[in-house]
């Protein structure tokens, strides 16, 4: 669990990056909301978790080495996220399942609107 609560970190401190260079204001809006929301999907999903199981140990600091951009970056944490989702909280523990499909669907809606709408 600890590896996706950093990803989503990561998420959201690479997001506020590119929202601060960008020259599109919808990209702009689409990654302030992003950034915004990832935080909140992070700690709701951190906190039931923990009620759930008990305290984690061990939130990595994730680092990122090159210029990728940050639409590659969100589709590959999500798909991370779809790939290990029930190898980090069993399948059947649907509050915290439901939590993560929420965190999923904000980085869905944030790629769409910097697909589509930028």
């Amino acid at each position: 669990m600890g590896h996706l609560i950093s990803l989503l970190f990561l998420g959201r401190d690479l997001a506020h990056r590119e929202h601060l260079k960008t020259k599109s204001y919808a990209e702009h809006v689409a990654l302030n909301m992003f950034y915004d929301e990832i935080v909140d999907n992070a700690d709701a999903i951190a906190e039931a978790y923990q009620g759930q199981y008990g305290l984690m140990k061990n939130i990595e600091i994730l680092g990122h080495k090159g210029n990728v951009e940050i639409i590659v970056e969100l589709q590959a944490q999500v798909k991370w996220i779809k790939d290990n989702r029930y190898k980090i909280c069993d399948e059947d523990d649907t509050p915290i399942q439901n939590l993560i499909d929420t965190a999923v669907e904000t980085y869905l809606s944030t790629l769409y609107k910097l697909r589509f709408l930028s």
